[in-house]
């Protein structure tokens, strides 16, 4: 059975998760509006992933004979002055979630909790990859700075990414 203070913290961690996917989903909805169909298609995966990471937590919290609460979802931003923009945002957003599941570690181990200590090592490491990869492009979109055929490279790059199951290890049942 998990704890109620675990309960409660990991109820508003689903809520982070899925303001995530919110937000990367806007990004989307931003990108294809400016032509960028690419960086749209990296979000849109992007998106797939951070509700997977939203339904390990329900499945954790399921799995304990606990109770999933729903909370309430901030509205995301919807323009963004440039590409560059977009993807710091999201790295700041990673940089976000990351302090979070650092304070949800730090609960697990104060509250003797093992399984959610497990579970939350995935997202220790999981975070550093969502960290890396957000930084990587927005650096890259530094480098390119006004350069248009760069951008089109770029967005051409990121639009062969897609979203299985399969890549985000030990994904939902």
């Amino acid at each position: 059975m998990i704890g109620k203070k675990m309960q409660e913290a990991i109820n508003e961690q689903i809520k982070h998760e899925l303001e995530s996917a919110y937000l990367y989903l806007s990004m989307a909805a931003y990108f294809h509006s400016e032509g960028l169909d690419g960086m749209a298609q990296w979000m849109r995966a992007q998106t797939q992933e951070e509700l997977v990471h939203a339904m390990k937590f329900f499945d954790h919290i399921r799995d304990r004979d606990g109770r999933v609460e729903l909370l309430p979802l901030a509205q995301p931003k919807r323009e963004w002055t440039s590409p560059l923009q977009a993807f710091q945002e999201a790295y700041q957003h990673e940089q976000f979630i990351s302090s979070k599941i650092d304070g949800l570690v730090k609960l697990a181990a104060a509250e003797g909790d093992h399984p959610a200590s497990i579970l939350l090592q995935w997202f220790v490491t999981e975070q550093v990859e969502e960290e890396a990869s957000t930084s990587k492009v927005a650096q890259m979109l530094e480098r390119i700075g006004d350069s248009g055929h760069g951008l089109v490279m770029l967005d051409r790059e990121l639009g062969t990414r897609s979203f299985t199951a399969s890549t985000t290890e030990g994904g939902t049942e």
